[in-house]
């Protein structure tokens, strides 16, 4: 299973900006500007935070595992999409650390004149006329935990593309109660206040800019939190497993599949594959009919936006089809998915996994759903 949950706030830091709040830009930006004689060096760092309330009460329910970098648990990655950077030039990386104390999205935009000061700043956790300063650190610029464990962080290769990065070991102190869920900030290496130029942050090297779309965009792309856990089950009871023959030459279809799905259901798919041209017997129910399974733990299925084609659930350990006693499905969580968009079901069928005649067949028959407010 795939799950994915939005951002409840989201804000750029601008050291340049001590004090300017813009927790309502559509884009959100790792910069790094370098004045003329490289005397003077601004960074920008990002702060989001996602409401953890739906996950933590299933981790209680025993629906969803707890979170562990295991086959057993459940592992979370951070999704951002890429919105146009520029000047990138070299191989780096981003870093993300838990933040380590409050902070106010606030309404600003970098553009607003006068300057909106109330909410996060560089300086300031909630606003400049709170003046709560985020650290003694002069400049400051966040605070945030660092050290084993409580660092993520994703490479770039000369050119960016969109993150997914690996965050299973902070969401993990999170909901351990290690640490308080303040979200998270995203930036190059570096410390507080920008003072180490040694760092990816402090160096006269430049390093270009990164930009993603936030939690305002108007596009498709808000960051998200997803959490991916194995939820295959295998239950056959008296079904018969289709051939290595039959899977040669296949016909799949879905059963009771809805051309529109509510927002906030939770929905179970049937898909069923039969041989194309059954051999003729003599029985009370026809061949064509006759429900078999796909082989066990080596069948998947994909979610696609069906306009853009861009991959919601890849293939793999999270999106393994289920069997029961009436035949393959698998399960989807709708409030997962952006409103008012058509997604496409692909299939990935392996048959003689792990074999010298392993195949991979794959299936894209049109398989469409609507998910609506």
């Amino acid at each position: 299973m795939h799950y994915f949950i939005f951002a409840d706030k989201d804000t750029t830091l601008y050291e340049g900006s001590g004090s300017l709040n813009t927790g309502l830009d559509e884009v959100l930006e790792i910069r790094k500007d370098i004045s003329g004689t490289g005397a003077t060096v601004d960074v920008s760092r990002i702060l989001i935070k996602f409401n953890l309330t739906t996950i933590s009460e299933s981790i209680v329910k025993g629906i969803i595992p707890v979170p562990e970098s295991t086959i057993t648990g459940s592992r979370y990655y951070l999704n951002m999409y890429d919105a146009r950077p520029t000047n990138m030039a070299s191989s780096q990386s981003l870093y993300a650390n838990p933040i380590s104390g409050s902070w106010t999205m606030g309404e600003g935009h970098t553009y607003d004149n006068p300057q909106i000061t109330e909410g996060a700043s560089w300086r300031y956790r909630y606003g400049k006329n709170d003046g709560t300063l985020w650290s003694a650190v002069s400049g400051s610029g966040g605070a945030w935990y660092s050290g084993s464990g409580y660092e993520a962080s994703q490479s770039f290769n000369h050119k960016t593309t969109d993150m997914r990065m690996e965050v299973t070991d902070i969401v993990q102190k999170w909901m351990g109660g290690t640490l308080v869920n303040e979200g998270l900030m995203v930036k190059r290496s570096g410390s507080v206040g920008n003072t180490d130029s040694g760092s990816d942050e402090g160096s006269t090297v430049r390093l270009g800019n990164f930009s993603f779309f936030s939690s305002d965009t108007h596009t498709k792309y808000p960051p998200t939190l997803e959490v991916m856990w194995d939820d295959a089950k295998w239950l056959t009871g008296s079904l018969s497993a289709l051939s290595s023959t039959n899977l040669e030459d296949m016909v799949v279809y879905m059963k009771g599949l809805r051309p529109r799905y509510k927002e906030k259901s939770k929905a179970k798919f049937r898909v069923v594959g039969r041989e194309r041209f059954p051999t003729k017997t003599y029985a009370s129910t026809p061949s064509n009919l006759t429900v078999k399974y796909f082989p066990s733990a080596s069948s998947y299925y994909s979610i696609v936006d069906a306009e853009s084609e861009d991959v919601i659930v890849p293939f793999g350990s999270g999106s393994k089809l289920s069997c029961d006693s009436a035949g393959n499905y698998f399960n989807l969580w709708m409030d997962g998915f952006q409103p008012e968009r058509f997604y496409s079901i692909q299939y990935r069928i392996v048959s003689g996994s792990g074999t010298v005649d392993e195949t991979n067949q794959y299936f894209d028959e049109g398989f469409t759903f609507k998910v609506e407010m």
